[in-house]
């Protein structure tokens, strides 16, 4: 079992930077892929971007890609998530994702979920 608890959303103006966090339980994280997808309301949740287990390998949405940052901290028990040259159209609600084995986008390949943490970035 993978509990997973979001944090440091918040409001932000276009271009700004925020830092989401990732804190997971248990002891098996470092053997996790994770994954951060987000959910605009009326829209269906989306993959923004994942992180293999020992942090080599990365993936990220076209829409995010060279403004977000993925990383991970095994010692630590944590993802986080560097975002930067936020948009208005990056509001939404982040949600922390772990699966066992390799990476995916697919939302429904991820076992574990966090509650979320909103991302509201004003024009």
């Amino acid at each position: 079992q993978v509990q997973l608890v979001e944090s440091g959303g918040g409001l932000v103006q276009a271009g700004g930077s925020l830092r989401l966090s990732c804190a997971a339980s248990g002891r098996t994280f470092s053997s996790y892929a994770m994954a951060w997808f987000r959910q605009a309301p009326g829209k269906e949740r989306e993959f923004v971007t994942a992180i293999s287990w020992r942090g080599i390998n990365t993936y990220y949405a076209d829409s995010v890609k060279g403004r977000f940052t993925i990383s991970r901290d095994n010692a630590k028990n944590t993802v986080y998530l560097q975002m930067n040259s936020l948009k208005p159209e990056d509001t939404a609600v982040y949600y922390c994702a772990a699966r066992s084995g390799s990476t995916s986008y697919r939302r429904d390949d991820y076992n574990y979920w966090g509650q979320g943490t909103q991302v509201t970035v004003s024009s």
